[in-house]
Order: structure tokens, then C-alpha cells, then sequence
């Protein structure tokens, strides 16, 4: 078996994720590895461990852009996901006054509509499992299922020329190239 790299270790010093250091070990640098990456939530996660003293501001930017691409998936009239999108967007960019404590009221709300929205397709998920008449539903919701699986890579694919955009550079880790 093939020795990993040595910067590799650098992302197990920073407790990155089993998955994300298995993957990273088959590229003799990190530059490398990010030109190629598609998992825009790794990338996202190693600027904010590497990030330092620096300012947030771009790192939050990125990450709101990232988010955008599941508001398709937020039921219809449901604001508050976009609401803490925009809102978070203004404070980073230091405009109209915006606090950090109205970010965090809004980011709760919007977590509060993702999880009330989680909960119906739970509920609903229950409901169907007790009832063999449901079968056709189950097949259903597995096609469903894998279509939202889908739809999640490609999302992190983007997500990762989003954070490319951003940082076209792999950030800097001790010790490592």
C-alpha cells in the first residue's frame, strides 16, 4: 500500500475527516488535489481551519454563494432560508448596519424552516413504512432518494468551482505544498 503524503497529515492534524483524507492521499500536493477537488463543503471546511487572523469576510461570501444553490429545494413561499442568505451576504460585506446577532437570529430561523421541512418528509417517510398498501411510494421515494443524492454531488461540484472562484489558490498548511 502506498505511503500518504506528507501534507496529508497536515489534514489529519487538523482533524479533517476520514473520507476527505483517504481521498487527498492519492495527490502528491494539495494543489493538486484542490485544482480537482469536488467536494465544495471539504474546501470550504479547510479555508475556515487554515484561515487564521485573516478576514472572514470572503470565506462567508463563498459559503452564502454555496447556499444559494439549495434554495431550489425550499418549499414554495418559504423565505427565511434566502432571508438569512441576504442577510449574512450584507454582513460580510459590512453594509446597512447589519449585526452579528441579527445573522445569528436569522440563521436560526432559517434552520428552524429546514428542520420543520426535514421533519414533514420524516413524518410522512414514518406513515408510509407502516402501510404495505404504500409500495409503489416506497419505490418512489427511493427514486427520490437518488435523485436528491445526485443532485447533492452535483451540488458540492459546484459548490467547489464556487469556492475555486473564491480561493483560486489551496490555502496554506504548515508544513505542506
Amino acid at each position: 500500500m502506498p505511503t500518504k503524503p506528507q501534507w496529508t497529515k497536515q489534514l489529519e492534524a487538523l482533524h479533517a475527516c476520514k473520507e476527505a483524507v483517504a481521498w487527498a492521499s492519492q495527490y502528491p500536493s494539495l494543489s493538486e488535489a484542490w485544482a480537482v477537488c469536488e467536494r465544495g463543503d471539504w474546501m470550504l471546511w479547510l479555508i475556515a481551519r487554515t484561515l487564521g487572523n485573516e478576514s472572514r469576510s470572503t470565506l462567508v461570501l463563498a459559503a452564502c454563494e454555496c447556499a444559494r444553490l439549495a434554495l431550489p429545494y425550499v418549499p414554495e413561499n418559504e423565505q427565511r432560508p434566502l432571508i438569512a442568505i441576504e442577510t449574512t451576504e450584507k454582513w460580510a460585506r459590512g453594509g446597512d448596519g447589519i449585526t452579528l446577532d441579527q445573522v445569528r437570529s436569522v440563521a436560526d430561523a432559517a434552520y428552524a424552516a429546514v428542520y420543520a421541512a426535514y421533519a414533514v418528509y420524516a413524518a410522512y417517510a414514518a406513515h408510509a413504512a407502516t402501510d404495505a398498501a404504500h409500495a409503489a411510494a416506497y419505490a418512489a421515494h427511493a427514486a427520490a432518494y437518488a435523485a436528491h443524492a445526485a443532485a447533492r454531488t452535483k451540488t458540492l461540484k459546484q459548490c467547489a468551482d464556487i469556492v475555486r472562484k473564491h480561493y483560486p489558490e489551496a490555502p496554506k498548511l504548515k508544513g505542506a505544498t
